[in-house]
């Protein structure tokens, strides 16, 4: 295992922790409709991000690097995005923030969205070396979305 990968992923699970608490000094007051869409967002967020998952079956790492043996998915979920559990996290993240009324946490979802977008560009580079049609599919799919 690289260190690379080990930083990236432990950035993550510390801005996830981040994401656990809250500052109330920044929350804001939102209009009940608003927190419907937040909530509709944190669901569709976690649908698609388990649907995500399911469809890379044995391919799923938290590591960029991939696994020995797996094999390059580019249908499902992932014709509409390169990165959908990525796409899918930020989503719900979103979507909470909204919901609860969390200025602090749309702060840590911003975070979050730098740092998947650089483990995404990392993790890329090293799939182009293992899928040679990787390049071919980054022309045709949005890093987060079409």
């Amino acid at each position: 295992m690289r260190l690379k990968d080990v930083l990236f992923v432990g950035l993550q699970f510390v801005l996830f922790g981040c994401y656990a608490l809250e500052l109330p000094a920044l929350s804001f007051a939102r209009p009940p409709a608003l927190g419907y869409l937040g909530l509709f967002l944190a669901f569709t967020g976690l649908c698609t991000g388990a649907l995500a998952l399911l469809q890379m079956k044995t391919s799923f790492s938290p590591f960029p690097t991939p696994i020995s043996g797996g094999n390059l998915v580019t249908s499902g979920m992932f014709a509409l995005a390169r990165h959908p559990i990525y796409s899918s996290i930020l989503l719900g993240a979103f979507g909470f923030a909204i919901y609860s009324g969390s200025g602090y946490r749309l702060a840590v979802t911003i975070a979050l969205l730098l740092l998947f977008n650089a483990k995404a560009g990392y993790e890329e580079t090293l799939l182009m070396k293992a899928y040679p049609d990787y390049s071919d599919y980054m022309k045709q799919v949005g890093r987060f979305w079409r």
